[in-house]
């Protein structure tokens, strides 16, 4: 997390600054996770003169806060439907661990080197967009995510891996201890989650080889025409 410069005096490193300071934007002012929440299934809906955001923040601080702090978004701004066959039961609009499992990859592997570039939460009705800056390392394709595991930055997954998860914040819905297990399962987790919820299996895209992009649809009753979101 530091070393020492030329005149030997010691000085923190990229991920020392990512994992350690109160605002890493002071020095890498693009590390922070920008998440918006819109009114139906598109960024601004034609022709209509409401609102079309319900929320936006940019989500700042070491990279543990932010994960905790973008779960804690999606959770404040999805929906629960209910259904009553066979006794009441409750949908979430998105599964939790699939976001939790998200978050983390984003805030782990994206490159920080990527001038201008911050990674992207957008929330809508029938979806959920993660757009993290930086191309698919060391040889891995999108088709290959849940069968390899490789990291980019490998300080910051292990620091991450001794971060614990905190216990007394019940929109982190994980069975891990701690962020980050290394294991390589967090890619199967969303995909298998996910599509357990909405029917529908989350896509990778990797969009001019500089930015991974996820999609993770809503629960099917979210994405019915009509659905009146109560």
């Amino acid at each position: 997390m530091a070393r020492s410069d030329d005149e030997n005096v010691p000085r923190p490193t990229v991920t020392g600054i990512l994992m350690a300071t109160r605002d890493p934007r002071s020095w890498l002012p693009n590390a922070f996770i920008q998440a918006v929440a819109y009114k139906g299934n598109e960024i601004c809906p034609a022709g209509s003169a409401e609102p079309y955001q319900l929320d936006a923040m940019d989500i700042a601080g070491p990279l543990d806060t932010q994960v905790t702090e973008a779960c804690r978004f999606v959770a404040r701004n999805m929906k629960t439907a209910a259904t009553k066959d066979m006794g009441r039961r409750d949908i979430p609009q998105f599964d939790l661990t699939a976001v939790f499992e998200a978050m983390v990859n984003a805030v782990a592997h994206r490159d920080y080197s990527v001038h201008g570039s911050k990674i992207r939460l957008r929330l809508f009705e029938d979806r959920l967009e993660l757009y993290s800056p930086g191309g698919i390392p060391n040889g891995m394709t999108v088709a290959s995510l849940p069968h390899r595991q490789s990291a980019r930055n490998e300080a910051i997954a292990s620091l991450l891996a001794k971060c614990s998860v905190p216990t007394d914040q019940p929109w982190l819905i994980t069975d891990r201890r701690t962020l980050m297990d290394k294991r390589g399962e967090g890619v199967p987790i969303i995909l298998a989650r996910s599509e357990q919820l909405s029917g529908k299996r989350p896509e990778y895209h990797l969009l001019d080889e500089a930015e991974l992009m996820l999609t993770i649809y809503a629960a099917d009753v979210f994405r019915r025409e009509g659905y009146d979101g109560t």
